[in-house]
């Protein structure tokens, strides 16, 4: 899909069309002001706020609310609108619609409010999405049901408090990238400006920066939050604005990609990297075939079998690929023969790859005598593979059983908060625009210290340059089990071939937790995460 379109009010059956507990705030002249809305009413379109060369957008909406969870409770101020990002000269770039939470009050073990307070921006990728998913999806105040590995399936929905809101532990701001959501670039400025490793580093640069100086959030901790592309992003992010006299105290990535060689045609990384996702596929599936449920196929899914898995991508399946057709064919069939053990796949169709199985072989094979298909964004979830009619190609982000899974809740949950927030506009709002976006993105990277711009970006060395400018900054490298879309392994492989010094390798923790991409849409998942990140924005590692 292309967008998520103009929603008639009570799609999600949220309170907030009953009557919402929120307090509304009275209009002011920032980003983080809002216009008066009566308790409970549909909110009208808003007046034009934009500055002039902007495209017309309205006022922002801001509501104070209340998260509980039992134990401990947030005054937070809900605001959504626009931040209008500006050239150096001062002449228009883009409007980006952020949605920002901000604590005013906490008891129990939250961070305490105030000034001080950690702050982190967080973003999701594409290149083409809007920041739905980190948001309603995973670590903002309010959360889409998930059932998963099951699909969620139609509303309604209960949207309910997050019991693992990343709010508990630091103020939160996502923002949709340019021509994604509510996000425009200004009139007569053209998507080339943004839509690009560097550019849209830099928009999004301008865009952290804005926000900092109308709130007033300078003394303030700073992490930046990427989920998939986004981990390229503040990759380049982190050097980039360090470099502009802001240091971060952090950096979280999850589900990444740093190194986009990898899987260009003729590399072979990228099928050592997704051996370990295959093996927790393969071993998952096996266990529901025999009889087991959800929770016993995950326990089937060792640390023994994934230490395993890797030993052997890192081992005698990567000696074996670099031979290329210096392989002899009895070692070429001996390692197969271990492959097809590992990952569930004939020896025969390995063979006739040359042990080389991509992505979507894998999730066409695994369980094709039942004429089905694996997830790519979670190995997990299975849809029917024998209805295709086509053989062209479709969207990745929404033809794939682990998305389709997902979005509506997600979507309709976000929705929900938008509306209860008080922000109202009577256009289109793009959950994604991938399908636009990436075929226009220009992938060229000038990455620090290298003279001529690389045609394929590896962001590991922007991140290798941020951590060895500021020696304090903290990075968490987090990814799931069963995602064949962004390998754990690729990250753990491209940092380690960074040769950093001891002391700045401490500076990163690992955390690999039993999902897909969309690692917090498991429950499960999302309360592991919950304790690393705990423990990530108090001790600066977990």
């Amino acid at each position: 899909m292309s967008g998520a379109g103009e929603e008639s009010r009570g799609t999600c059956g949220c309170a907030c069309d009953k009557g919402c507990a929120g307090e509304p705030i009275a209009a002011a002249a920032s980003v983080t002001s809002a216009p008066v809305v009566a308790t409970g009413a549909a909110p009208a379109v808003a007046a034009n706020a934009a500055p002039e060369g902007f495209v017309a957008h309205p006022t922002p909406a801001a509501r104070k609310l209340v998260w509980a969870d039992g134990q401990s409770s947030i005054d937070y101020t809900a605001t959504a609108g626009h931040l209008d990002i500006r050239e150096n000269d001062g002449s228009p770039i883009a409007s980006l619609f952020v949605i920002s939470y901000v604590a005013d009050a906490v008891s129990g073990d939250a961070t305490p409010a105030g000034p001080d307070r950690p702050v982190t921006f967080l973003f999701n990728g594409g290149p083409g999405s809007s920041s739905v998913w980190l948001n309603t999806g995973g670590f903002g105040p309010k959360k889409a049901p998930s059932m998963a590995p099951l699909p969620s399936g139609a509303a309604p929905y209960p949207i309910e408090d997050n019991p693992y809101t990343l709010l508990r532990r630091s103020d939160l701001v996502f923002i949709d990238a340019p021509e994604t959501g509510w996000s425009a670039m200004a009139p007569g400025v053209p998507t080339s400006r943004a839509w690009g490793v560097d550019q849209d580093a830099d928009v999004f640069c301008r865009a952290v920066v804005d926000w900092i100086a109308a709130n007033g959030r300078w003394n303030a901790p700073k992490y930046l939050f990427g989920e998939s592309y986004a981990t390229t992003r503040v990759a380049v992010m982190a050097n980039m604005i360090q470099n502009r006299c802001i240091d971060l105290n952090g950096v979280v990535m999850l589900s990444n990609l740093l190194d986009w060689a990898g899987d260009q045609a003729g590399s072979d990384a990228g099928y050592i990297n997704l051996i370990p996702s295959y093996a927790a596929a393969a071993a998952y599936h096996k266990a529901l075939a025999g009889g087991a449920d959800a929770a016993e196929a995950n326990a089937a899914v060792t640390d023994d079998l994934m230490r395993r898995a890797e030993d052997f991508a890192l081992g005698d399946y990567a000696a074996a690929l670099v031979q290329g057709d210096r392989l002899p064919a009895a070692r070429e069939r001996e390692v197969a023969e271990r492959l097809s053990e590992l990952i569930g796949v004939d020896a025969g169709v390995l063979l006739r790859r040359h042990l080389r199985l991509d992505m979507e072989d894998f999730r066409a094979a695994l369980r094709a005598d039942e004429g089905k298909m694996i997830g790519r964004f979670d190995a997990r979830f299975v849809a029917d593979n024998d209805y295709v009619v086509g053989s062209g190609g479709a969207d990745p982000a929404t033809n794939d059983a682990a998305t389709a899974g997902v979005n509506s809740a997600e979507t309709c949950a976000f929705r929900a908060v938008v509306r209860e927030i008080g922000y109202e506009w009577n256009r289109p709002y793009l959950v994604l625009n991938n399908m636009q976006v990436e075929p226009n993105w220009n992938w060229m990277h000038r990455a620090p210290a290298v003279d001529e711009p690389m045609n394929c970006p590896n962001t590991a060395l922007d991140l290798s340059a941020a951590m060895r400018r500021n020696p304090l900054l903290k990075v968490a490298v987090m990814g799931g089990k069963y995602d064949l879309a962004c390998p754990y392994l690729s990250a753990r492989n491209d940092i380690a071939h960074l040769f950093l010094a001891p002391r700045l390798k401490l500076n990163i923790s690992y955390g690999l937790y039993a999902t897909g991409h969309m690692a917090y849409v498991d429950a499960a998942a999302l309360a592991a995460m919950d304790a690393d990140l705990t423990a990530f924005y108090r001790d600066g590692r977990f």
